[in-house]
């Protein structure tokens, strides 16, 4: 079992840094047992189960890991929480940019170096609830997947491409995924290797590589991008939630669109997604004034 010790080079905060890899309440590639951060990845020499706790006491960051992918998640710790990121690139323009920066200097963009593991949750998450894909995410890794190395048996690796490529079709309905998104995910891992090496290209190159798959568009390559590189600039577009937030926040004004919350966010230009995850922190949202969203399930259908 290895293990490594690693000092961040400033303030981190663990959770908020390597939440946002997490796919909703019950992940069953990710966990969160008191101070621990437990991740099960399908890395390139095999399937591996790290576990990252950060001692308050020296700030060290404490790592273990399991299976064949074990050495590789440690040499990849420094990259995964943060070390090649830099916060201090990015001038506050709004207040508000500034308080949420100051509230939590331990926020740094989470670097995975893996295309598929973020590509195919972020195609599930296409143009359905959050609670959809989650669910979807969560019983294609219980059904299709493998136990994660290490002592949390409730663990599970995503499949490999040729894993994901053998899923029935009754098994994407069954899980509430329809043909045009388990169709984007099929192309994908029959094109894994094309997909992986997107995690050593620059932001343009990577989203052209990912763009270039049927079904998988600028908000999915922004969103997989986020968590594989680390991209500071990776903004999300065609979101439905996303500009109301960012356009509320900066104006108090509603109903913005993209093109609007691309002009407001102008000013950060190379640290748009970085400005927006602390805008995102600051809590600062539009009331609700519809119902939300009902939630659908094709599996019944």
């Amino acid at each position: 079992m290895p293990v490594r010790t690693w000092v961040p080079p400033g303030p981190l905060d663990l959770h908020r840094t390597l939440g946002v890899l997490q796919r909703g309440p019950g992940d069953p590639a990710f966990a969160v047992r008191g101070g621990e951060l437990w991740r099960a990845s399908r890395t390139p020499q095999g399937p591996g189960t790290l576990r990252v706790v950060a001692r308050a006491a020296d700030g060290r960051v404490e790592a273990e890991a399991w299976g064949p992918g074990a050495e590789w998640l440690l040499e990849q710790l420094p990259e995964l929480l943060g070390e090649g990121d830099d916060p201090e690139l990015l001038t506050a323009r709004h207040r508000i940019v500034h308080e949420a920066r100051r509230r939590h200097p331990g926020v740094r963009l989470a670097r995975t170096g893996l295309v598929l593991e973020s590509l195919i949750p972020s195609v599930l998450e296409q143009k359905v609830t959050s609670d959809e894909a989650y669910r979807a995410w969560r019983l294609l890794l219980q059904r299709h997947g493998e136990p994660a190395p290490g002592p949390w048996e409730r663990m599970r690796v995503m499949p490999e491409p040729r894993g994901w490529a053998l899923i029935p079709s009754w098994e994407w309905h069954r899980a509430g995924v329809d043909a045009k998104r388990s169709g984007a995910i099929l192309r994908a891992v029959r094109a894994a290797r094309r997909m992986e090496e997107a995690a050593r290209m620059d932001l343009a190159e990577a989203t052209r590589r990912l763009m270039a798959i049927p079904g998988i568009g600028p908000w999915t390559a922004a969103e997989t991008l986020q968590r594989t590189l680390g991209a500071p600039d990776a903004i999300t577009v065609g979101d439905l939630h996303l500009p109301k937030i960012i356009g509320y926040a900066l104006t108090g004004r509603r109903g913005t669109t993209d093109e609007e919350m691309l002009d407001l966010l102008a000013p950060y230009e190379g640290q748009r997604h970085r400005a927006a995850r602390l805008i995102l922190l600051s809590g600062r949202v539009p009331p609700r004034r519809a119902p939300r969203f009902p939630v659908g399930d094709i599996a019944r259908l």
